[in-house]
């Protein structure tokens, strides 16, 4: 389980070796040699040089971030990249050790962290419709109604007693060790983070989340808009393996909060992916959100967009 412990343990590093490895010995042979997997970078003078940037992607498949970072580091002129990844890829242990080792930064949902807390209790999967009680539950959802009382009754006889306060603080010190090695990446590590807003897969870009908007707005970091087109065919399943075919990354200009996320500014300090930030500043967080994921929808081609 992705948890506070775990999170202490990951060690991003400014050079990952196994990032250079798997470029070396697995990728090159099946994007050049067992298949012909054509990489093209678009407007990739929009990519700023000697410094590191925010990567905003939207998410076609289980692996179009590699032929990315692949072509990236084929072209020796960009720093090395981390990436935001889903908490349930850590499930299996080995490949939870392998997505460590290239230097990647695990972000647990509050969804995955209910059905891990629930598989530990008893042994098996949750099932959906108790799992949507205790979500809303969690979450305050039709608070003050007896919907609400019966969804906090079955949480509890789930968990123990009030395991919804608990969880919540639980899931806001997850998200400060998750700002913490963001961080640790961005400043000290100088790493290019790329992260998927819609947090989830899809062949049509979907609705963003506002953890991308709030990096860029409490770092000052520079988003680099990417629209991925034609992974899912070269990665049409869950094999890492790619097919013959042609991925076109098309590269937007970056934005800052000097320039089109300027009226979303934030100058007063706040704590990095927390609750009460996310309260305060909803609006702004949003409407950084909406200007990233529009930037995103206009590199790709037609059957990629909303």
């Amino acid at each position: 389980m992705v948890d506070l412990e775990y999170l202490d343990n990951i060690n991003l590093v400014r050079i990952p070796q196994m990032q250079r490895f798997l470029g070396t010995f697995f990728l090159g042979p099946n994007y050049n040699i067992f298949q012909k997997v054509d990489i093209v970078l678009e407007n990739r003078e929009n990519i700023p040089q000697g410094e590191n940037v925010i990567f905003a992607m939207n998410h076609t498949d289980r692996f179009n971030y590699w032929p990315f970072q692949y072509k990236l580091w084929r072209l020796k002129r960009y720093n090395w990249t981390t990436v935001w990844v889903k908490g349930k890829y850590y499930r299996n242990k080995w490949l939870g050790k392998g997505l460590d080792s290239c230097n990647l930064i695990p972000v647990p949902s509050l969804g995955y962290l209910i059905e891990e807390f629930y598989t530990q209790r008893h042994a098996r999967r949750i099932d959906r419709d108790l799992y949507r009680r205790i979500r809303d539950a969690i979450d305050g959802k039709d608070e003050g109604t007896e919907v609400h009382a019966a969804n906090l009754a079955a949480t509890n006889e789930c968990f123990g007693p009030d395991f919804a306060g608990f969880l919540r603080d639980f899931y806001e010190r997850i998200m400060a060790k998750v700002a913490d090695l963001t961080r640790i990446a961005l400043f000290e590590r100088e790493l290019s983070l790329i992260i998927f807003p819609e947090g989830t897969r899809g062949a049509q870009l979907g609705e963003g989340k506002t953890g991308i908007a709030q990096v860029a707005l409490h770092t000052g970091k520079k988003v680099v808009p990417v629209g991925c087109n034609n992974s899912d065919q070269v990665y049409p399943d869950s094999l890492p393996f790619a097919r013959t075919g042609r991925i076109v990354y098309r590269v937007g200009k970056p934005l800052s909060i000097a320039d089109r996320l300027q009226p979303f500014r934030i100058d007063a300090p706040f704590q990095l992916l927390s609750r009460s930030s996310q309260q305060r500043y909803q609006e702004r967080f949003e409407g950084a959100t909406q200007v990233i994921m529009e930037s995103i929808n206009e590199l790709l081609d037609e059957n990629y967009r909303r």
